[in-house]
């Protein structure tokens, strides 16, 4: 198992405007990490709500960071995976469904600044905030 996953929350810093975090956010989208079409959704969301850029800024925007990340989509199995993550970790449905992506993948590190860094997941997957020594 290899790779890493990136959460929606570290995508979304890549354009924010706190400068260590955007540039560690870039370098780790420059390592060519996994994340999945809900990573994708979420930052349009973004973009959108919070930004109000135009749907052609945002498209490019989007498929820019769907080439240098490989993209993984969802499935029915990674619905049900995340609700079994879910209730065993007691994450949100949100959440559980990125670490479900993230298993399903088969990456060892889940870089998230939302769920607790250093948890070990299935045995299989670590959760590193990569602004722990920011």
């Amino acid at each position: 198992m290899s790779g890493s996953f990136l959460d929606s929350n570290i995508v979304i810093y890549s354009l924010g405007d706190v400068e260590e975090k955007r540039l560690r956010s870039i370098e780790l989208i420059s390592e060519n990490p996994i994340i999945s079409v809900q990573v994708l959704n979420e930052k349009a969301n973004i973009l959108v709500r919070k930004f109000q850029m135009p749907i052609h800024d945002i498209q490019a925007i989007m498929k820019r960071i769907a080439c240098e990340c490989r993209v993984t989509i969802l499935t029915e199995k990674t619905h049900f995976s995340a609700l079994s993550i879910k209730e065993r970790y007691q994450f949100s449905f949100y959440d559980s469904l990125i670490i479900a992506s993230a298993l399903e993948a088969s990456c060892n590190i889940l870089y998230s600044e939302d769920m607790q860094h250093g948890q070990i997941i299935e045995n299989k997957l670590k959760i590193v905030s990569p602004f722990e020594v920011i």
